[in-house]
């Protein structure tokens, strides 16, 4: 039997997930939090991964590994490969400024949100690595200058895999290359003029490698490109051309299987490319699983209460809207937005009311997301509801009637990770296509749409507009 490892180096913590190379049978797993915050030194990652793979019975029998990572996160490496400064997170929203600083650049305006996204098929927002480069230049430039080599988690966690052998060696893939702000999904290459315009300097970047290509190995395990978190949550679902992928974890995720690049000069969706070949539109909320979080945690209940709670309470809670914008937001773009309740009435001051407007609140932002992607031409044959905001039984059973079309939920599963584990498995049997596991199993669920829900929460979200 040949054994395959997928990791994920998630914002939350590192999974890591053994598996058969040619069924996908999970043969043993492994898991260590990551520490709290939107700047976390890179050395906290790597002392996950170690005790993550040792908790995971190691790797000293597996034929392949492939890590996946968090997107967006700036590791910038001086000259010696060292890390200049702890990594700034995909939701640190400090580069908010830079941001606009740099559409400024282009042109400012619509025309420049059009340049960027003709160029990277994306529009800066604090997320990306490109704003962060410019916060760095702008902020410390000291580190600015000692910078010369700036890569992703992943892409560092692959280079610190086989052995840092120089900067050189660092490699990537287009998956997590597409959302930095200076990789094209369209055409395949770096723009190192976008780059050097934010950071105000030339740097080395990863080596884009094949979506099946080997990075190198380590002890018997050949090691793949890995890929960021994203596209290995799409390939660990099976999502192919026509299927929407809604995300509920730590960011609320929509993306697309397309064949096609996407461009949106709103910045509304990010034109990504996916860990096969094709490409994945997406739309990202701030504000995800973490509202569900801070739900339970007002109301003093488990998450199974608060799910029991927000089916108790009628479609709309009558009336009461939850505008989940928590820690700001990324989609609409309003970073320095916080979150709002509107309509309280003394018959809505319950806990069932608060409950079900904070999961409809989640998912009305979801539902704009899956709207945006199908004006940019994606077509939604089926809806895949996963990650941790998906266990609970309100997202499940309200997610039809907010978003308007049945879902699926596939069993539940470390999909970044298991994404990982198929591109390892992918690289090891080589081909055109990855291999094809078996459904672990899925369940559908439907319900009649109630428009009047999205409605009232666009009237209540265009209330919230503090930037």
């Amino acid at each position: 039997m040949a054994l395959v490892a997928g990791v994920d180096s998630s914002t939350q913590a590192c999974k890591v997930v053994v598996r058969d190379a040619w069924t996908g049978a999970l043969v043993r797993q492994g898991r260590v939090a990551h520490p709290d915050g939107t700047e976390v030194h890179p050395s906290a990652w790597a002392g996950a991964f170690d005790e993550a793979v040792t908790v995971a019975g190691g790797l000293s029998d597996v034929d392949a590994v492939a890590i996946a990572g968090q997107q967006h996160g700036m590791i910038c490496l001086d000259g010696a490969g060292e890390v200049v400064r702890p990594a700034l997170l995909w939701n640190d929203t400090r580069s908010s400024g830079a941001a606009a600083d740099l559409i400024a650049d282009l042109g400012g305006g619509d025309a420049g949100r059009h340049a960027w996204a003709d160029a990277v098929g994306l529009v800066p927002v604090a997320s990306f690595t490109v704003t962060k480069l410019r916060w760095l230049a702008v902020h410390e430039p000291a580190n600015a200058d000692r910078t010369a080599a700036v890569c992703l988690p992943h892409d560092w966690l692959t280079w610190r895999l086989l052995g840092r052998s120089g900067l050189d060696a660092l490699v990537t893939d287009r998956g997590d290359a597409s959302g930095t702000g200076y990789w094209s999904a369209a055409t395949g290459e770096y723009r190192p003029d976008l780059l050097r315009l934010a950071l105000r300097r030339d740097a080395l970047v990863p080596r884009v490698l094949a979506p099946a290509a080997a990075a190198g190995s380590v002890g018997r395990a050949v090691v793949g490109p890995g890929t960021g978190d994203n596209a290995a949550a799409a390939l660990g679902v099976g999502a192919r051309p026509g299927d929407v992928i809604v995300s509920i974890g730590t960011s609320g995720v929509v993306s697309a299987v397309a064949e096609v690049p996407a461009t949106d000069p709103s910045g509304t969706v990010a034109g990504f490319a996916d860990a096969t070949g094709r490409f994945l539109p997406i739309v990202v909320t701030l504000n995800a699983a973490r509202v569900l979080d801070a739900a339970a945690r007002m109301l003093r209940v488990d998450h199974p209460r608060l799910a029991a709670l927000a089916l108790s309470a009628p479609p709309g809670s009558d009336g009461l809207v939850v505008v989940p914008y928590l820690e700001g937001e990324r989609t609409p773009d309003r970073p320095h937005a916080t979150g709002a309740v509107h309509g309280l009435r003394l018959t809505t001051a319950t806990p069932a009311h608060f409950a079900r407007a904070a999961v409809e609140g989640v998912l009305c932002g979801l539902a704009d997301g899956v709207d945006a992607l199908v004006a940019h031409g994606a077509r939604v044959d089926r809806v895949l509801l996963v990650g941790g905001g998906a266990r609970s039984e309100a997202v499940r059973r309200i997610a039809p009637t907010v978003l308007g079309r049945p879902v699926v939920v596939p069993a539940p599963g470390e999909y970044v990770a298991d994404g990982a584990a198929r591109q390892a498995a992918w690289v090891l049997a080589g081909g055109a296509e990855p291999p094809v596991w078996p459904d672990a199993g899925t369940s559908g669920y439907d319900g009649d749409p109630v428009p009047a829900v999205r409605a009232r929460y666009a009237d209540v979200r265009d209330l919230t507009a503090a930037r």
